[in-house]
């Protein structure tokens, strides 16, 4: 009942501002207008949406865009004397006066815009080095062709990006939180974060954007943040593609490949990417328990396929009109092989275990928007429905041999089928109520499906039968000024959240709350050099399907992990503190920020009850924790051959959670209370060389400091990567090269006391050599459009993907 109250409020203030923008004046007093056409001057072909701009006293009054011919017509003008101006990206703009009088139509004709050859060259070709940028919400990293050239995918580019951490399982942090919440072009996957940036090639990538601390506008997952991948898709007319191919040498081979088309052509823009990444990977590992002196040694391989397709379009319906429709496919096949060999003291105990793994996943997404634009400047409304399907199937083998010839071997078979469907209707309004005064207003509906079926013919596992399901209902309202040197911005979320969860035909789970997300962020701007900023908001991580699945996610003869049904979520509350500034060679950021976690979800390790030789790992709820930490990156160009991006950040987190602690009186494991004040400190330091016009260097570190945890403590790691760019063939083409992990020091160490006492270290292809070879063709020259939202940002400027 609370959600249709505020539906109801939200649409009726929807429709009645859009009834009070549409009120004409007076039409003696508004019966100005001023028209004309626009062509090429050296091809005299007319130009389609072209930007034009009407100004009175350097103040934006309205504006539209050309016809499909070239023409405009600019109505209800007051007659008063105005500055029109033509502006197109490519080319230059042009200034005219026009005075309104009793004549109150002016007729400009014919007006040719001449090509600007400096913005179509930056255009076309991808900027050798990348950028940082603070926005008012966002820090963006614009990737240049450094970050490509790290490795062949999204995965193995984030370490470069300040304030992101990707461990050897391909799992992210965000100033050392692991609850982050990942976006492709603005939306969420059906498909695990590690999974999926490992399925990207990091060609296709445009920017990356790091919301640390977003506003009401945005679903309020992920607690420490937002990580939004924007991949490429240009606007240029005629046919554009880039194509893109790279080697990874390290044990074996592994190739990865992608192409990047787009086709622009009247009012239809077709666009499409197609990317594949293949080959074996290995992963090796020792965990020793201290108090029976046992070993177990872990070689892990995952010979990995996966493809990636995207196609859509743009139409443009007219001028205030557009709808964009685009299909997204991830097919993944991978199949992986862990030996397990446990040495114990008494050699008669050892064993090896044998898992074979065969994998295959899709994940289909569709996606439709519309966008209108209204008579008055800046006023729009957005509607897109997303939906997209997950299937995954995985069948395993499990084989155990004794070295105890009275032990006979033992082995059984399991299969997991997962399907998830999700569907999300998004509406978005924006209206700028003046030109200092904007109002945003906004409503979601989001339906998550899931089953899960587990068969095993092990006698003493058991079948199970699995759905997980959620109803959240949403709507938002941000309202913000900006004056001449402070801006504010105040929002709030309303949300209807429900969730389900059914084991065997019996309810596992159940949750059904009404919750308010408030936000709120103030920037102050003394001069254009100097920005501050500073921000409220309050988030929530919700358990995910593989965290709540009572179901294997892996098993060996030691340790096995399933998911808790039973989690709840966690909520945080965040202040940030950020300072931006421009100096002549480049720009200088730095941020503090402070969290409070509530019921925070973190990795457990228990005896199993069924065996305390084994171990149980899953999740579960921790004690309330605080964490507050600071970040300081620098953008600098020391001279014409050598600039530098070091970055620091730095972080204290305080936890308390249950830990199993042996009871020797009773002979069991309690559960016992521990609190852990952890410091986590990383360091990077990125720097690019030019040797000449064509070649340039680059030379990456990093490091990254031990973390205690309530569980367990991690070990620093560090290295050091070197590499170079060639570009030729007028720099339509470059060949890239990287040695990563020069000396060979990635390592991930561990211990820990509870339940027993245990240190191991993981190791994976960390050391390799990867060459690529990019080649971008096409012959089209950039137009400037009237894009959805969404194109390039979450919820502000573009297109939904995955």
């Amino acid at each position: 009942m609370k959600l249709k109250l505020l539906l109801i409020c939200f649409f009726g203030t929807l429709f009645s501002m859009q009834a009070q923008t549409s009120v004409k004046p007076s039409i003696l007093e508004n019966s100005g207008i001023i028209s004309g056409k626009i062509t090429d001057k050296k091809t005299n072909e007319p130009l389609a949406y072209v930007n034009i701009v009407v100004k009175e006293n350097d103040k934006v009054i309205t504006g539209g865009i050309t016809s499909d011919k070239g023409t405009f017509q600019i109505k209800n003008l007051a007659l008063k004397d105005y500055t029109v101006e033509i502006q197109f990206i490519g080319y230059k703009t042009i200034s005219k006066p026009a005075k309104l009088s009793e004549d109150n139509s002016i007729n400009f004709n014919t007006i040719a815009l001449e090509e600007d050859a400096v913005q179509l060259k930056g255009v076309e070709i991808v900027a050798e080095r990348s950028t940082i940028e603070q926005k008012i919400d966002r820090k963006v990293i614009n990737v240049g062709k450094d970050l490509t050239t790290a490795g062949a995918t999204a995965s193995e580019i984030m370490n470069n990006i300040p304030s992101v951490n990707v461990d050897q399982d391909g799992k992210l942090s965000l100033r050392g939180n692991e609850n982050v919440r990942v976006l492709v072009d603005g939306r969420p996957s059906n498909i695990e974060a590690s999974q999926l940036l490992k399925q990207i090639p990091s060609t296709s990538i445009k920017k990356i954007e790091l919301i640390t601390n977003p506003s009401a506008k945005y679903n309020p997952e992920g607690m420490s943040g937002i990580i939004n991948i924007v991949l490429h898709k240009n606007a240029n007319d005629g046919f554009n593609a880039s194509v893109n191919t790279g080697l990874t040498f390290a044990q074996t081979p592994k190739i990865s490949n992608s192409i990047n088309m787009n086709y622009r052509t009247g009012k239809v823009n077709f666009f499409s990417t197609y990317g594949n990444n293949f080959g074996k990977r290995f992963n090796e590992g020792q965990i020793s328990r201290l108090d029976d002196k046992s070993n177990q040694m872990f070689d892990i391989v995952n010979d990995n396929k996966s493809h990636l397709f995207k196609i859509g379009m743009d139409y443009y319906i007219n001028d205030k009109n557009t709808i964009s429709a685009y299909t997204n496919q991830n097919i993944f096949v991978g199949d992986g092989i862990v030996d397990v060999n446990i040495v114990n003291p008494d050699a008669s105990q050892n064993l090896l275990l044998n898992s074979k793994y065969f994998s295959d996943n899709t994940d289909g997404t569709y996606n439709l928007v519309y966008k209108h634009l209204t008579k008055k400047e800046g006023e729009t409304l957005d509607l897109e429905i997303n939906h997209s399907i997950y299937s995954e199937n995985q069948n395993a083998d499990f084989r155990t041999t004794f070295n105890n010839p009275s032990i006979p071997t033992s082995s059984y078979t399991d299969n997991l089928d997962e399907k998830r469907r999700n569907s999300t209707i998004n509406l978005d309004y924006v209206n700028p109520l003046n030109d200092k005064t904007k109002l945003e207003l906004g409503a979601e509906s989001r339906i998550v499906r899931t089953e899960n079926n587990y068969i095993t013919n092990n006698s003493s596992l058991s079948n199970s039968d699995y759905t997980y399901d959620l109803d959240i209902y949403s709507a938002y309202a941000t309202f913000g000024q900006k004056f001449k040197k402070i801006g504010y911005q105040l929002g709030a979320r309303f949300e209807s959240y429900k969730v389900s969860a059914m084991l065997n035909g019996a309810t596992a789970y159940k949750d059904d709350y009404f919750t308010v997300y408030p936000s709120a962020s103030m920037t102050y701007s003394p001069t254009d050099k100097n920005q501050f900023q500073i921000s409220f908001s309050r988030r929530v991580d919700r358990p995910s399907l593989d965290q709540t699945k009572p179901i294997r996610e892996f098993s060996t003869p030691r340790v096995t992990s399933i998911g808790n049904p039973e989690l709840d979520p966690q909520f945080t509350n965040s202040i940030e503190l950020n300072y931006t500034k421009t100096i002549t060679k480049g720009s200088f950021t730095t941020g503090l920020f402070v969290r409070s976690i509530n019921n925070e979800i973190n990795r457990i390790l228990y005896p199993d009850p069924q065996n305390q030789d084994q171990q149980i790992m899953s999740f579960d709820n921790f004690d309330n924790n605080t964490a507050y930490g600071f970040e300081v990156s620098l953008n600098y160009k020391i001279n014409s051959w050598w600039d530098i991006q070091p970055a620091i950040d730095f972080s204290s987190i305080n936890q308390k959670g249950l830990v199993s602690v042996f009871n020797s009186t009773s002979n069991s494991f309690d559960l016992v209370s521990k609190e852990v004040t952890a410091s986590a400190f990383n360091a990077r330091f990125n720097s690019n060389f030019k040797a000449t016009k064509s070649l340039r260097f680059l030379l990456f570190g990093f490091y990254r400091s031990g973390v205690d945890g309530v569980q367990f403590n991690g070990k620093e790691m560090y290295k050091i990567d070197a590499g170079g760019r060639y570009s030729f063939l007028k720099d339509k083409a470059t060949l890239s090269f990287r040695f990563n992990d020069v000396f060979d020091t990635m390592k991930a160490g561990f211990d820990g006391q509870n339940p027993y006492p245990q240190v191991g270290q993981f190791t994976w292809e960390s050391q390799s050599v990867y060459v690529g070879f990019n080649y971008i063709f096409g012959a089209g020259k950039n137009k400037s459009l009237q894009r959805k939202q969404r194109d390039n940002n979450t919820k502000q400027d573009g297109g939904g993907l995955f």
